[in-house]
């Protein structure tokens, strides 16, 4: 699959990206556990699908024998919040997210409807049937810091990547070039059901199905890329590093209009008006 080892059991896979960065994949998203395995804080990055707490819990009390400190989320997708009430109240800590996310994990505001007619795969045609209502994390939910700290991840810091949702967020370690990209970019054609199952791995802009602003989107991958990631694990897909990573990721900021906008759509239509 790639350099690092990967465990599949089924709809569930697990990858050791880093020593301290272990990716779960929940179906068809990764939910990350960062932090020293032996002593200190880690964290939760996103949650995943619903209805696997009881494997979360399972892949960190077997990782970690302890709670995480908070959940870190990158956006409030319904595929990446789909356990972080449970984890929340489970674990009694804290959920912070982007400033600009609060409105969609408090009940204020939906996200906009997916659009089933780009990308030309499964994934995208089925996109109408995707949840994009607000949850509510009442007081749980906390904006992160301005200064772009990172709750108990002191090497990291979050980045501001918009885009794919208003208050869209990265993480990037200085030390090892490591980079959690969210949906920012992704390293698998989510938009196909055939790519998903096989995980293969290319780079490719976030999902085209639930991408609302793509000049935000853009940006966001320059801004990426100038950070010249030496490993980078993303919402979808498996990590990808080295230079197979860079040179990827720098044609796709260099190229974005042609490799990652669609041709026409809801959203390419409306940024147009």
């Amino acid at each position: 699959m790639n350099e690092h080892s990967m465990l599949k059991t089924g709809t569930v896979e697990t990858e050791e990206v880093a020593p301290d960065i272990l990716s779960l994949r929940t179906v068809m998203v990764n939910l990350l556990m960062v932090g020293d395995r032996q002593a200190g804080d880690w964290v939760l990055v996103d949650t995943g699908m619903s209805k696997f707490e009881d494997t979360i819990v399972e892949t960190a009390e077997e990782r970690f024998g302890r709670p995480p400190a908070c959940i870190i989320l990158t956006h409030g997708h319904f595929d990446h919040v789909g356990n972080v009430k449970e984890l929340a109240d489970r674990y009694n800590i804290p959920v912070f997210a982007h400033q600009l996310e609060l409105p969609y994990l408090t009940g204020e505001a939906d996200y906009p409807p997916g659009d089933p007619s780009v990308g030309g795969g499964m994934m995208a045609r089925l996109a109408k049937a995707y949840p994009n209502d607000a949850i509510d994390l009442g007081s749980t939910v906390q904006a992160l810091n301005e200064d772009g700290s990172v709750p108990a991840l002191p090497e990291w810091r979050w980045i501001y990547t918009p885009g794919h949702s208003p208050g869209h967020i990265s993480l990037f370690r200085e030390r090892d070039g490591a980079l959690i990209a969210g949906d920012a970019f992704i390293t698998v054609k989510q938009e196909s059901a055939l790519a998903v199952v096989g995980q293969k791995r290319e780079l490719h802009g976030p999902p085209m199905y639930f991408t609302p602003d793509w000049g935000a989107a853009e940006e966001s991958v320059q801004k990426l890329a100038a950070l010249n990631p030496k490993i980078a694990v993303t919402g979808h897909g498996v990590s990808m590093s080295g230079g197979e990573l860079q040179e990827s990721l720098h044609r796709l900021a260099t190229n974005f209009k042609e490799l990652a906008v669609p041709e026409q759509g809801k959203y390419v239509e409306d940024r147009k008006k």
